[in-house]
């Protein structure tokens, strides 16, 4: 949710890249009881005018959402492409690689972040079944110590490719 500020007021997403997605779902599911998770491919077919570092650059990810306490939980492996979660694991290993925070309007919230200094890092727009919503990632690891995504959430998602567990 953005703020009165034109920040963030809420962590609504935390989402964190991993080598092996199959992996990392049984393990949170079995370890802790985080799930079921809803699995989607993101690419190029799908999601419009993926940018990474300024440039048109398609690239592909898995990723897994659950929800947790009324927050969204993403799993990230990163597929192909030059793109900022292969970047995290080359350079960290697997770990938190985003906060996001829901908005209304992604253009604004690009706007507000690269008024404050904040370059864009990657984005993609329609995720949903649509072809609204779109996401939007900030360097902002210098002054937060990780990634900010602006997140404006589709009207209604498409059916995930599999559930884990299955239902």
């Amino acid at each position: 949710m953005v703020g009165s500020a034109g920040g963030f007021a809420s962590v609504d997403q935390v989402a964190v890249v991993v080598r092996d997605l199959d992996a990392s779902m049984k393990r949170y599911v079995e370890e802790f009881g985080i799930g079921p998770w809803r699995v989607y491919t993101f690419s190029p077919d799908w999601i419009k005018g993926m940018t990474f570092r300024g440039e048109e650059q398609g690239y592909s990810m898995k990723l897994a959402l659950a929800d947790l306490g009324g927050m969204m939980y993403e799993l990230i492996e990163p597929v192909r492409g030059p793109n900022s979660y292969q970047e995290f694991l080359d350079e960290h290993g697997e770990g938190l690689h985003h906060l996001g925070y829901f908005v209304d309007d992604l253009d604004a919230a690009i706007r507000d972040m690269e008024s404050k200094g904040y370059r864009l890092l990657q984005s993609g727009r329609g995720i949903g079944t649509r072809g609204e919503g779109g996401y939007a990632y900030f360097e902002t690891g210098g002054a937060l110590g990780h990634i900010i995504e602006a997140i404006e959430l589709p009207q209604e998602m498409p059916p995930p490719e599999k559930t884990y567990p299955a239902e």
